[in-house]
């Protein structure tokens, strides 16, 4: 009974009910009809032997008694039979009745049902907050609940915009002191007469400041790329790979192989140009130090375009590859430092393809390192 769907515990109530109460109503009658054959059973018997005081009373009794009895058997029989046949059909079509009307009554929460079925299946966190559902008719529970409902998403909404509208906010406001500390820590190296010390140590900084700025540009990239692209322009993936590759140089022992064929899709063309270098940065970074590899591909995959980066490198368990998703996440370190970067770079290229309504996917290879495809819906005819 607990793996039954609402609608249809709802129809079976409804015609175990209404088989209950027929049934009931049947007894009733059988109960009242049976009476009153005996009445008048009791009647005739009475009046018979008035009429026939010549005859025998007692034959005629008899004769009377048996009539009237299998009179009586058939009528109450044809009752049973036909009243439980009429009880059957009446409520098989009353169960039918009940399916159409539990259907009716439960559409509302079918409307509540796909909304946040919507929500939950758009891509990113906070996407699709902003649907309500707009129910009509009276004032009863149902519609209580779904305006319950859409409070809870206004309220998230406003939670998720608050979130990226303080990261982006922030991060504006350090780029200000970055800024001055760097010009600070070059003047201070630049001054004449500074001695070596000054200027080994204004090195230090100034890699120091580059890693703090660098964090603060991918904060502000996933911040600005949480929310949907709407102006969209012709990209061909193919010209933004062989554009990355180009101007990234990998270090000595890493090759790279390009296999770039046409990829036509539409969007911001800067954060798909981040959504590769990111992707490219992060094979040649995560790589062997000896005889190492990474490839580039862009294809036109059941009418979408597609991005495969692969490389050479470390094992990757199957199990840590969506962990490597998250923001400041990496390979086997929830909180990572040192000079290999933040863990945002994955991070961004998913928020990337989900403000372009694609979506991004990672499988380990077998022989170490990752294979990474990004797959992006096709440009519209109009563009």
């Amino acid at each position: 009974m607990n793996r039954l769907t609402i609608r249809a515990r709802l129809t079976l109530v409804f015609g175990g009910l209404f088989f209950l109460a027929g049934g009931v109503l049947l007894a009733v009658n059988y109960a009242l009809v049976a009476g009153r054959l005996q009445q008048n059973r009791l009647s005739l018997w009475i009046g018979g032997s008035r009429d026939t005081s010549d005859l025998d009373t007692a034959a005629i009794g008899a004769m009377v008694g048996d009539y009237q009895r299998s009179v009586r058997d058939s009528a109450l029989d044809s009752l049973l039979t036909q009243g439980g046949l009429a009880l059957v059909v009446v409520s098989v079509a009353a169960v039918a009745i009940g399916w159409l009307v539990a259907g009716r009554a439960l559409q509302p929460l079918q409307a509540i049902t796909g909304t946040a079925r919507r929500i939950a299946g758009a891509d990113g966190a906070g996407r699709g907050l902003h649907e309500r559902i707009a129910l009509d008719g009276p004032k009863d529970e149902v519609r209580e609940l779904a305006g319950t409902f859409n409070d809870m998403l206004e309220r998230l909404n406003r939670a998720f915009d608050g979130q990226r509208r303080f990261v982006a906010n922030a991060s504006h406001e350090l780029r200000t002191p970055l800024a001055l500390n760097r010009a600070l820590v070059e003047l201070a190296m630049t001054r004449p007469g500074a001695p070596a010390e000054v200027r080994q140590l204004g090195e230090s900084l100034l890699t120091v400041n580059e890693r703090h700025e660098r964090l603060i540009d991918g904060l502000l990239t996933l911040a600005d790329s949480e929310n949907e692209v709407t102006d969209r322009t012709p990209v061909d993936l193919a010209e933004v790979a062989r554009h990355v590759a180009d101007q990234i140089a990998g270090p000595a022992g890493v090759r790279v192989e390009l296999d770039l064929a046409a990829a036509p899709t539409a969007g911001d063309p800067v954060l798909l140009e981040r959504l590769t270098q990111n992707l490219v940065e992060n094979a040649v970074r995560h790589n062997v130090p000896v005889d190492g590899w990474l490839s580039v591909e862009t294809a036109v995959v059941d009418g979408r375009a597609t991005l495969t980066v692969s490389n050479s490198g470390p094992p990757v368990p199957g199990y840590e590859v969506e962990s490597l998703f998250q923001p400041f996440r990496r390979l086997n370190r929830d909180r990572i430092a040192g000079t290999r970067g933040f863990g945002l770079g994955l991070s961004i290229v998913r928020a990337v393809a989900r403000a372009h309504h694609g979506s991004v996917a990672a499988a380990p290879r077998p022989a170490g390192g990752l294979t990474v495809t990004v797959s992006l819906p096709p440009p519209p005819r109009s563009a």
